[in-house]
């Protein structure tokens, strides 16, 4: 097990700026759930309130929105190689599909019907779906369990077709207490945060148990750069960390609060391609902070 924290970890090097995001006249951000950094630049906002689903240019400007009516308690975001946006929905028990111009190309799941998919495979239901990763050959991840619902991983084919599952309610290696994002490394592994375990589990791409690193409080959100490092935000904590492959800490910035900087629950995060930018989206705060790398 690798270790986790230390006394000497250095800051981040990144800095918050305010006010990164420009809305119409009269729209607001709901609580923030998700963020993510399409191959232009574009920013994308998933939050829980009208106009859920908002695009900005990579200056903070509003481009446009998508999928109103589609999602019921929005929650993880993610855009494929291809640009594809991913959402999940933990109220409709629902993994949706857009192009990049926002329209439904596939659902993944049954609307307002939550079931275990591997006992009920002709259902074909998640259970309150968190969070969608991609393998190295387009194979789609889906953490499941965020609150009641049961706790698994399930990988499926890029057109969508079932492949497996793994997990389940526990703390024993390869087991779960709120698998809440995942994330992919170059060789095919997944990186999944065990919220309520307090710990990220690694696994190879068929769902073999590989190792675990410790990280107590709420590990929330995963993001992996280009160059092999995570990003974690760590929920309650307030904390935006990065860490190597084996889950040791090599920087952190923020705390827990509201002002610049802070942040009631660090949920998800995302990196500008450039990674000169990370966006942290903020349920509590209702807001997605942007901070940029020192020069």
């Amino acid at each position: 097990m690798a270790p986790a924290t230390s006394s000497q970890v250095p800051e981040l090097g990144y800095r918050p700026v305010p006010e990164s995001f420009k809305l119409p006249k009269g729209v607001h951000f709901g609580p923030c759930s998700g963020v993510a950094v399409n191959s232009k630049g574009n920013i994308f906002v998933f939050h829980r309130g009208p106009r859920c689903l908002m695009e900005f240019d990579r200056k903070g400007r509003y481009l446009s929105s998508y999928a109103e009516g589609v999602f019921s308690r929005p929650h993880g975001l993610r855009i494929d190689p291809a640009d594809n946006i991913w959402a999940t929905d933990i109220g409709s028990h629902i993994v949706v599909k857009f192009d990049p111009r926002g329209r439904i190309l596939m659902v993944l799941g049954l609307k307002d019907t939550a079931a275990e998919w591997h006992a009920y495979r002709h259902l074909r239901a998640f259970d309150e779906p968190n969070d969608v990763a991609f393998g190295p050959a387009g194979e789609v991840y889906v953490s499941q369990g965020h609150g009641k619902g049961e706790s698994r991983v399930l990988k499926f084919e890029p057109d969508g077709t079932f492949v497996k599952t793994w997990g389940g309610e526990g703390t024993a290696s390869g087991q779960f207490r709120q698998p809440h994002s995942v994330a992919t490394d170059a060789g095919g592994r997944l990186y999944v945060a065990d919220r309520s375990n307090q710990r990220i589990q690694v696994f190879d791409g068929d769902g073999t148990w590989l190792r675990e690193s410790r990280h107590p409080g709420t590990p929330c959100g995963l993001c992996m750069s280009r160059d092999q490092h995570i990003f974690l935000a760590h929920g309650h904590a307030g904390k935006i960390m990065k860490l190597d492959l084996e889950g040791n800490v090599l920087g952190v910035t923020g705390r827990q609060g509201k002002g610049l900087g802070e942040y009631g629950e660090a949920h998800f995060l995302a990196l500008s391609r450039d990674e000169k930018a990370i966006y942290v989206a903020d349920t509590l705060n209702w807001r997605v902070q942007k901070l940029v790398k020192n020069r």
